[in-house]
């Protein structure tokens, strides 16, 4: 069994906070520089440049590269022989997130009460999704999600007999609902499967995977390319103003799911898809 101290998490927490927030991860710099080369439109080249030249002054001046600092999704990875002293490690989490939007200057954007609507002042608490896994290190994937792009984000009851097709249009039509304000060119995550909350939570995961790596799975990984080669044909372009670079990526999860149905999952994400990750 390995002791951890939760203060460790705390601390990790707060530094991916302000990391996520002032940089993108390697594959999705990547992926945004490419997009210059690849987009058709003058217009949409010049927005893609834009962008470009916001994340620099970002990087260089420590500036968020959102002013929607999002709210604080956490996947916590956890090894079956790890033990966690010091505290609760919700409480650690939170406290992490407090300490990241407090001592980064990062925007509080929760508010405690979904009607009263009073703000934390603090950006807690945050979404926490706790799994158990084999071994003693614990996983950290910390993703602040902006609600632009969040609240593109659909949820498709579908039949067993709608099928791949059906999942498709489900696809296309939350793309194409979207528009502009999930501040395109986004990336798409999509959860097949499971249950009406277990399709959401895949495909909210799903924007975690690095953009550049597509599913095992032979089908999936097809859909994921025909899918973005479709999105990027819908012509809503950067910034929604046209051009031939809807999306990044299209990235796919699936699960096992009942005989009578076919949950379908598209959570949106813009074009920063913030997040970070650590193992302890």
């Amino acid at each position: 069994m390995r002791e951890i101290n939760v203060a460790e998490i705390t601390e990790n927490i707060k530094e991916m906070c302000i990391e996520a927030n002032h940089f993108l991860t390697q594959d999705m710099d990547l992926v945004m520089k490419d997009s210059i080369d690849a987009e058709k439109s003058p217009l949409g080249k010049q927005i893609l440049c834009q962008l470009q030249d916001n994340l620099k002054i970002a990087g260089e001046d420590m500036i968020p590269i959102c002013q929607d600092t999002g709210m604080t999704v956490v996947f916590m990875e956890i090894g079956q022989d790890v033990h966690f002293i010091g505290g609760t490690l919700e409480d650690a989490i939170n406290e992490g997130v407090r300490r990241g939007y407090t001592e980064g200057y990062l925007r509080k954007s929760v508010v405690r009460d979904p009607i009263l609507r009073e703000n934390t002042k603090d950006n807690t608490p945050a979404i926490i999704h706790y799994e158990i896994a084999a071994g003693d290190r614990v996983k950290i994937t910390l993703a602040p999600k902006g609600f632009g792009s969040e609240n593109m984000s659909r949820v498709f009851m579908l039949k067993p007999s709608d099928g791949i097709e059906g999942v498709k249009e489900a696809i296309l039509t939350a793309v194409k609902d979207a528009g502009p304000n999930a501040c395109p060119p986004m990336v798409v995550g999509v959860g097949i499967g499971g249950t009406f909350e277990k399709c959401a939570i895949l495909a909210k995961k799903a924007l975690t995977r690095p953009v550049n790596e597509h599913s095992h799975i032979p089908y999936v990984k097809e859909l994921e390319e025909e899918m973005l080669e479709q999105i990027n044909k819908t012509g809503i372009g950067p910034g929604g103003l046209g051009g031939t670079t809807t999306a990044l990526a299209v990235n796919i999860n699936t699960y096992p799911t009942h005989i009578a149905g076919l949950p379908v999952g598209i959570n949106i994400c813009c074009h920063v898809n913030r997040h970070a990750q650590r193992v302890i």
